[in-house]
This record gives structure tokens, C-alpha cells and sequence, in this order.
């Protein structure tokens, strides 16, 4: 798994009325290394039609593909992870039905989450909200964590972390100098007008903070 660069999340409702297989081409055309099936507002057969097709061109592409939540609908369109909230399955159960190889995501906002995360056996970590967003279902002056927080999180754990939560090209620099391996995005990339171009200045700037 690569979570150094890019990571898309989807979601069609910030997508400008674009289908969501067209923002994940464009996104792996401007070098997304991670997708993240969320959708959250669709029918769960929705998402399995959907998520059917970006398995195939993700991996078609050596693109990693995750599902929001749903270990069962990763396993049934064969995924290679499942990211998790505090409202998910534990950890443990999801390793049950995943078994050793799948990947688990788990988002964290604290030093203390991310450790019990870490030792509950995530593969790695999305923290935040890093900036201000309003792309998420929360309220964004409360999920506010700052770059401090993400350099502590990194410090605290040896598992690979992803700062999500207002990330645009312009300070995706900032949350990898900060320590992060890489930066996860919905708007910076649905919403762009260009998602190939917009993918590209994000991945530009990850790795230019990574040098």
C-alpha cells in the first residue's frame, strides 16, 4: 500500500455533477496513489455497482482501493482495505472478515486514538480534520486539529499517517512537513475544475515536502 502521495476520497455529491468513475480516472491519470469508495448517501447496491468498476481500473492502474466502513462490501467487490470511523466495526472484528493481507484504515484526531489504533492492529492512519472542511458531515470549526497535532500523532506511531480535512494543493505541503506520508482530499479533487490537474499539484507538493 502507498499512501505517500495523493489520496482521493470520493464522493459524488462534492463532484460538480460528474460521475464518480469519471473523477477516479482523472485522478489516477494526474497520479493518485489511494482511492477511498465513500458515498455515503448511496443505496449499498449503489455502491457495489460503483465500486465494482473503480476495482477494475484501480487496479488495472496499481492504484490501492479502499472502502469506507463496509468490510463486506470490500470483500464482495475484492478491495484491498476498509477504512474505519469511531461509529465502525472494532478493528478486530473487521481483521476477522478481512483476514491478515486487507488493509485497515482508521481515522484519529488524538495521540491516544492513534496509539490504540496502532496497537488494535490498523495498517495505518487518516488524521484529522487537519483545516477547517465542510466536505465532511461534522462541524467543521469543532474538527479543526492543526498541524501540531498531526506531527504528534506521526511522532507517537511507527504505522504510515495521511492528514485529511480542508488539504488543498496549496498547504498539502504544510501537513507532510508536519509528518505526515501523505495527504487525503475529497474537494481538492470532485470539486476541481480540472481533478488530473488538481491531482498533480497535490502530488507535486507531497513530495516536494518529502525531499
Amino acid at each position: 500500500m502507498n499512501i505517500s502521495g495523493a489520496y482521493l476520497v470520493t464522493q459524488a455529491s462534492h463532484s460538480r455533477d460528474r460521475s464518480t468513475e469519471r473523477i477516479v480516472a482523472a485522478a489516477i491519470e494526474g497520479g493518485v496513489t489511494t482511492v477511498q469508495l465513500r458515498e455515503k448517501h448511496m443505496t449499498a447496491r449503489e455502491r457495489y455497482s460503483v465500486g465494482k468498476a473503480l476495482r477494475e481500473r484501480t487496479r488495472a492502474a496499481g492504484v490501492t482501493f479502499i472502502v469506507n466502513d463496509r468490510a463486506d462490501l470490500a470483500v464482495a467487490i475484492d478491495a484491498d482495505g476498509v477504512h474505519l470511523g469511531d461509529d465502525d466495526l472494532p478493528i478486530a472484528a473487521v481483521r476477522e472478515v478481512l483476514g491478515p493481507d486487507g488493509y485497515i484504515g482508521r481515522s484519529v484526531s488524538t495521540v491516544a486514538a492513534a496509539t490504540a489504533a496502532e496497537r488494535a492492529g490498523a495498517d495505518y492512519l487518516g488524521v484529522g480534520a487537519v483545516f477547517a472542511t465542510a466536505s465532511k458531515d461534522v462541524p467543521a470549526a469543532d474538527a479543526e486539529i492543526g498541524l501540531e497535532t498531526v506531527a504528534d500523532i506521526a511522532d507517537a506511531v511507527d504505522i504510515p499517517t495521511v492528514g485529511i480535512g480542508g488539504v488543498t494543493p496549496e498547504n498539502a505541503g504544510e501537513v507532510v512537513a508536519a509528518g505526515a506520508d501523505g495527504v487525503a482530499v475529497i474537494s481538492a479533487i470532485t470539486a476541481a475544475e480540472d481533478p488530473a490537474a488538481a491531482t498533480r499539484r497535490l502530488t507535486a507538493s507531497v513530495e516536494e515536502a518529502a525531499r
